[in-house]
């Protein structure tokens, strides 16, 4: 049994999936093979069913097509009023997705899954409404026919004759978590069109001649019954890897799709969705060109191709590389592939016989993988290679021009010379005309020059001269080879300078790429990552940008270029969008594509943290080397702003650490600076109280000295206190008036004698002593601190203090000749809360004094520091400077 519950665990990736369902709304689609069959009828008795059971069930939009009978089921079900919309001078109503977003039942019914929405809605199509809701957990059925799934139409075309115009993604189908076959059997649906019961009769006839024939709607039940199917054993599969039970697993297979921009493509990944889907196989699509250079509509057409693929519910990729097949190879062996799908439209007429195509080369080299051939004619624009596509007037002109003088210039170089050259060496003449051709612009105008030289070289050259007729057989064959040779050179050396120009290209990227990285990495903020982004893609592309951070659960504007630039209310819509959903949203995407941004989520590694916003409105697409331009900022970009948010995050990090060892401090000095002389009085106290009067005036004196020193040292802790929360909160209030240092340090040495009479100090002033500026009681309260720890470290020996004036400065220093400070704690001791202990081991002070002495100081604009040893090596100094008063002094 162990090794059972080893070998048959369940799949990761179903249990996460299942969890990921829970979160969202649950899917119910009611398929059915052709309109009328009775899908809305069946959604609604089933409503009235549950709504009799006490459900919250709530009709967003029914379709009952004048039906009665589909009618009266609405009866007594809750249903939203419907949205009027103007469109074209006409009044339309449409599902409204923001009121059942407001109302958010347990159910929902929105019917006609493959509806198109009025343009300028949230989303064009309905199933994109419908995705939203189950985002937002609300149940949803819904309604459609088996011809809408995307992949089918072709087939729904070639079956019935009738082209299918809206569509449903396949996705939507494989993500539903029921499916319910609403079916009926031909004749009874056929009789059921003739009764008027599907439509008006006039309408009845026309769709009994076409769409509703026998053939016709067996063919579709069975697509219908298929895939209803292909559901129920998705599911079960699902239920068996969630489960870990042992059971009928998939084959494996892994089908590999090579597409190019050619119209026959959309028919191969059409083929190969139905093939995958039969197989219950993974399916990879990969896009083939020989350039990351492509034009634009080249790159448009594989955009919307792998876009279709994703719908379809494929994995894509990009590749570029000159040898398809081998690249194929290499792909299949990685991948694991099976089966290999490939296009192959029907042969012309005059084809090269030694021309092997790619669907050819891959049968050839893959004897061991299936290989599906998906032939037909190729529709709308034919494919042209990248370096044959279509040029401008100028480029055209270009082209013509460069080959015409090269081989003008080559032709009268010739005949200048022709007498002193051989004749049969002026060949290579011409040839130097068909390299300079190619180099200067391109292959084009190397394979005209090769032409050219061709009749150049026999009008002016070959006999008879003048003439394009050749007299001797050997020159007809030796002209053949050089125009082969020509020619030959001239496409290498067009292809030579396309792959140059490429290569410029691709350095030129690749160095604003590093140029961009190398910015970022020294911008530590994050406002100068954003607005360096918001430059940089603006000056690459042209166009204004946007980007917008989350700001306590809203997103806001956080750098523009240009810095103007504004978002209404819709964009803001869309900027949601892309952020919750984590896809494109706007401009030329299924969300909101009537406005003019394109928005983009910014993925870092924990999420989506913003958006960045392009304005697309007069702005050309943006092609497939923009595409991944864009990407690579975007990947920078997320690193930076992850980069920058940690170290916000770190700051934030060690402000707490700090605050929690403040805190710490702070309730371990208050443990103790406020117990013991509360203890002292409380103990006072008491004895007064219980034995004051059997007590001789002396005693009852030194309980009442007692309590008023411990009083004292209490108010003393409390401005400490007081001082050291102004500074951390920099409200304290400076007066910068002149000051007199001798007169506040004899006033400092009278307090603090008042309360330590025993202490010796020493003074040594400066006769000729400016006046400091600053603040009096400020530097009154400094030095009172600076003795009062001079104090409490001296010993026995006197405390100096001494005040003279040092070039631009007034410079006071305090000196003790106790133990001193050892050289590591020097910087540690105008920390909060830092004490030394004295020689007994018990801390002494509040560790605040320091702290406040340093505050008050640097604000008044003078420093601060401590020497140790001070005297003899002993002792500590500690040297107060402020700026003289009148700077002018400074100067004297």
């Amino acid at each position: 049994m162990a090794d059972r519950g080893q070998k048959y665990r369940p799949d990761p990736d179903k249990l996460l999936e299942l969890a990921t369902r829970e979160t969202r709304g649950k899917l119910t689609v009611f398929l059915g093979a052709a309109p009328g069959v009775g899908k809305t009828y069946a959604m609604l008795l089933r409503a009235q069913r549950l709504k009799d059971d006490g459900e919250d069930i709530v009709v967003g939009i029914a379709e009952t097509h004048g039906r009665a009978e589909t009618a009266e089921l609405l009866e007594g079900l809750e249903v939203i009023p419907r949205k009027q919309v103007t469109y074209r001078d006409r009044l339309l109503e449409e599902f409204d997705i923001d009121a059942a977003i407001a109302r958010k039942p347990k159910i929902l019914i929105v019917d006609e899954l493959a509806h198109t929405n009025v343009p300028g809605s949230r989303h064009p199509k309905r199933y994109q409404d419908i995705e939203e809701l189950l985002w937002l957990g609300i149940d949803v059925w819904t309604a459609m026919n088996v011809q809408h799934l995307e992949s089918l139409t072709d087939v729904v075309t070639s079956i019935t004759g009738v082209t299918v115009r809206e569509i449903v993604p396949d996705t939507m189908l494989k993500r539903a978590d029921d499916v319910q076959l609403v079916d009926l059997p031909s004749a009874e649906l056929i009789a059921r069109l003739k009764e008027g019961k599907v439509y008006l009769p006039g309408n009845a006839e026309r769709a009994a001649d076409g769409f509703f024939k026998p053939a016709n709607l067996t063919a579709l039940r069975e697509l219908a019954l298929r895939r209803t199917a292909d559901r129920v054993d998705d599911q079960m599969i699902d239920i068996l890897r969630q489960n870990a039970i042992e059971g009928p697993w998939a084959t494996g297979e892994r089908l590999l799709v090579c597409v190019g921009p050619d119209s026959l493509s959309e028919k191969v990944v059409r083929t190969a969705s139905r093939l995958a889907s039969g197989l219950n196989a993974r399916w990879l699509v990969v896009s083939l060109t020989q350039t990351n250079d492509a034009g634009a509509e080249t790159s448009k057409r594989i955009d919307e191709l792998l876009d279709l693929a994703e719908r379809l519910g494929a994995e894509t990729k990009r590749i570029i590389a000159q040898d398809f097949v081998e690249e194929i190879f290499r792909i299949a062996r990685r991948e694991n592939v099976t089966q290999i799908v490939v296009g192959r439209p029907k042969s012309r007429r005059f084809a090269n016989p030694f021309r092997r195509s790619l669907p050819d080369e891959i049968i050839k080299r893959f004897t061991d993988i299936g290989v599906h051939i998906v032939t037909g004619e190729e529709q709308g624009v034919s494919y042209t290679p990248p370096t044959l596509r279509k040029r401008t007037r100028f480029e055209l002109a270009i082209a013509i021009a460069v080959p015409v003088i090269t081989t003008g210039a080559t032709t009268l170089l010739g005949l200048g010379a022709s007498n002193l050259v051989h004749l049969q060496n002026l060949s290579m003449v011409f040839l130097v005309a068909v390299i300079l051709s190619g180099m200067i612009s391109g292959r084009l105008a190397a394979l005209i020059a090769a032409g050219l030289s061709f009749v150049f070289y026999n009008f002016f050259f070959l006999e008879p001269l003048h003439d394009l007729s050749i007299a001797k057989p050997h020159q007809l064959f030796s002209l053949i080879i050089f125009l082969a040779v020509a020619l030959m050179i001239g496409d290498l050396t067009g292809r030579l300078r396309d792959q140059v120009a490429r290569s410029r290209n691709q350095a030129k990227n690749t160095q604003a790429l590093y140029e961009f990285s190398r910015k970022l990495s020294g911008t530590a903020r994050l406002d100068d990552v954003l607005i360096a982004t918001a430059a940089h893609l603006h000056s690459t592309f042209g166009t204004g940008v946007s980007i917008l951070l989350p700001d306590e659960d809203e997103l806001t504007l956080r750098a523009a270029w240009p810095p103007d630039l504004t978002l209404d209310g819709t964009d803001m819509t869309a900027v949601r969008w892309a952020f919750e959903k984590n896809e494109r949203a706007g401009h030329d995407t299924a969300t909101l594509p009537q406005i003019g941004w394109q928005f983009l989520p910014i993925l870092t590694s924990h999420g989506v943290a913003g958006v960045l916003g392009l304005l697309m409105q007069d702005h050309e697409p943006l092609s497939e080397n923009e595409d991944r331009m864009l990407t690579a900022i975007l990947d920078q970009t997320a690193i930076a702003i992850d980069r920058a948010l940690l170290v916000k995050e770190n700051a934030k990090t060690t402000a707490l650490q700090e605050s929690e060892k403040l805190h710490t401090a702070l309730f371990s000095s208050l443990s103790h600076d406020l117990k013991t002389p509360l203890a002292s009085i409380t103990g006072a106290v008491t004895t007064l109280r219980h034995l004051g009067d059997r007590m001789n005036q002396d005693s009852r004196d030194d309980l009442l000295l007692s309590i008023e020193e411990e009083a004292g040292r209490l108010t003393r802790f409390v401005a400490n206190l007081f001082d050291m929360t102004r500074i951390e909160a920099g409200t304290l209030k400076v007066k910068n008036v002149p000051v007199d240092a001798a007169e506040v340090i004899a006033s400092s040495i009278e307090r603090i004698k008042k309360l330590k009479p025993e202490i010796t100090v020493e003074i040594s002033i400066a006769p000729d002593l400016p006046a400091a500026g600053g603040d009096p009681a400020m530097l009154g309260q400094v030095l009172f601190n600076l003795l009062d720890n001079a104090a409490k470290y001296a010993g026995d020996g006197p405390i100096a203090v001494y005040a003279r004036r040092d070039d631009g400065d007034v410079a006071i220093s305090v000196t003790d000749q106790g133990k001193g400070i050892p050289p590591k704690d020097l910087d540690k001791i105008f920390d909060k809360f830092y004490r030394r202990a004295k020689g007994d081991g018990r801390a002494a002070g509040t560790g605040l004094g320091l702290s406040i002495a340093r505050g008050f100081v640097e604000s008044m604009g003078g420093t601060i520091k401590a020497e140790s040893p001070a005297v003899r090596k002993r002792g500590t100094r500690f040297i107060v400077r402020l700026p003289l008063a009148n700077p002018r002094e400074a100067t004297a």
